[in-house]
């Protein structure tokens, strides 16, 4: 191949980070755990968010953007929310430099302090509760609906390219409700969103179900998760959703007042996905090839690639192509004609299949002369030669078709890889070999922190969708009424 790529079995994690630079999607910046997201990659995170961003739209949410720094004060408002945060905040003390004297350095001016320092914002939830309080007066304001698009710094200490970088993109969705079971049914909602977005876009099958206590965003009195399942046998959070309460409202006094004129604190919700994202669908589909992206959001969905000798071939073979590209564009598909005259062919499908583009259409003379084309599906790695004529039809066909088939895949790794286990032995025992593990649990938070302690797996959700079940916990023996979703994690 044209870019040499570690297999999965050798090195999962070095299999990861070479299709991630190797792709063309990041690579690590000059400052220290923070990414310079390339262009093809940006352009796959510009198509997760633009289906989003209808999503969002279409139920009934609107796009706002708060400021990038927070002052540290607004954060201890919230007790939990602070506690939660405070170990990766980023603080700004001064707003000045200065040359030092021999001219040759630059340091900060300890005249320019700030009155109060300032945080570079984690998440949103305080500067926005505060503006919100100017926004809210009484019912007739509510429901408020707002998301927006940014980014948030997170210091943390281990990186890695898309699944933890002490700056990503990402968004936040911040609602206000007159009445607790409306914001219990938004964040409900917004799941059910990131639900769709994840099985329907990106391919990928998720568990949906509600964390625990412990596990829980900080100020959350709910916290709603999407798992996905890695196929090193991992699990990744997807995405939240929470059910803030009253928590924000009261630590910012949002009050509103009702038909009847009293007075009583709004209920939110938060959430957000991420770059993250980008990770969970490189090593939910990924093989040793090198990408493979669902048509729905990637940055092409088909390549031309002229087989030609020479100029003269080239030019001859250009106008079919440019023809067949102008059909596909005009049926909405994505369309580059790769007519490099300085790399062999080989080497173009090799790197075309590295940065996971659905399909290849090769052409050469001798399919100019029969009225072919002969199409390479990135998922199958099969080939077909069919004719030139309704083309786009069989190209959007073939889109669907992957699209399907990548969902398939995943779900049928899943699905082998859940296993339901019964006792802690055998927990200890299928936890090293990866995968989701359904099992009873006391729902005590000392049981849980003795299974992290011990195994380094965590719960990953109480599902929505299991049955209850009467059962003992695997550890203590005590009753439990429904099995929980354990695995090992990013």
């Amino acid at each position: 191949m044209a870019k040499e790529v570690t297999s999965r079995a050798e090195n999962f994690s070095l299999w990861y980070n070479n299709l991630v630079t190797k792709a063309d999607l990041a690579e690590n910046s000059a400052v220290r755990g923070c990414m310079v997201i390339k262009p093809y990659g940006y352009a796959l995170w510009e198509n997760m968010q633009a289906a989003l961003d209808k999503m969002f739209k279409d139920t009934g949410h609107v796009n706002a953007y708060f400021p990038l720094f927070i002052p540290k004060s607004f954060l201890a408002r919230e007790a939990e929310h602070v506690e939660g945060f405070a170990k990766e905040c980023a603080v700004v003390t001064h707003y000045r430099l200065r040359t030092t004297k021999d001219g040759k350095n630059v340091e900060v001016d300890p005249d320019a302090k700030l009155e109060e320092e300032l945080i570079v914002r984690p998440t949103s939830e305080t500067i926005i509760w505060n503006t919100y309080k100017n926004w809210i007066q009484s019912y007739r304001d509510l429901p408020l609906l707002c998301n927006q698009w940014a980014n948030v710094v997170r210091w943390e200490m281990r990186t890695r390219l898309f699944l933890r970088t002490a700056e990503f993109l990402w968004q936040e969705g911040h609602t206000a409700h007159s009445t607790k079971q409306e914001a219990i049914e938004e964040a409900e909602k917004i799941l059910g969103v990131y639900e769709d977005f994840a099985r329907n876009h990106l391919a990928i099958p998720v568990i949906t179900g509600v964390k625990t206590a412990s596990e829980r965003f900080a100020g959350a009195v709910d916290t709603y998760c999407i798992e996905a399942l890695m196929q090193d046998g991992k699990a990744l959070q997807a995405g939240t959703s929470h059910f803030l309460g009253q928590n924000f409202a009261k630590a910012f006094d949002v009050q509103f007042a009702g038909k009847d004129g009293s007075l009583d604190y709004v209920w939110a919700t938060s959430w957000g996905v991420s770059t993250r994202l980008i990770g969970a669908l490189i090593m939910a589909h990924s093989d040793d090839n090198g990408l493979i992206l669902p048509p729905k959001v990637a940055p092409l969905h088909l390549v031309i690639v002229p087989l030609f000798k020479g100029e003269e071939e080239l030019k001859t073979l250009m106008e079919t192509c440019n023809r067949i590209k102008n059909e596909l564009q005009d049926a909405g598909i994505k369309v580059k004609i790769d007519d490099r005259d300085n790399l062999r062919s080989g080497f173009k499908f090799a790197e075309h299949e590295l940065k996971g583009v659905p399909l290849r259409l090769a052409f050469g003379p001798r399919d100019m002369q029969n009225g072919t084309v002969e199409i390479a599906r990135r998922d199958t790695l099969t080939k077909e030669t069919v004719p030139q004529e309704g083309i786009a039809v069989r190209v959007k066909d073939l889109l669907n078709e992957i699209q399907k088939n990548i969902y398939n895949k995943a779900l049928k790794f899943r699905e082998e890889n859940t296993f339901k286990v019964d006792s802690y032995d055998d927990f200890k025992v299928q936890i090293e070999k990866g995968g989701f593990i359904s099992a009873h649990w006391d729902g005590t938070a000392e049981t849980e922190t003795l299974i992290k302690e011990e195994t380094k797996a965590t719960i990953r959700c109480i599902p929505f969708d299991s049955d209850k079940e009467q059962g003992k916990c695997m550890v203590t023996g005590k009753a439990s009424s429904q099995r929980v979703i354990f695995a090992r994690s990013y």
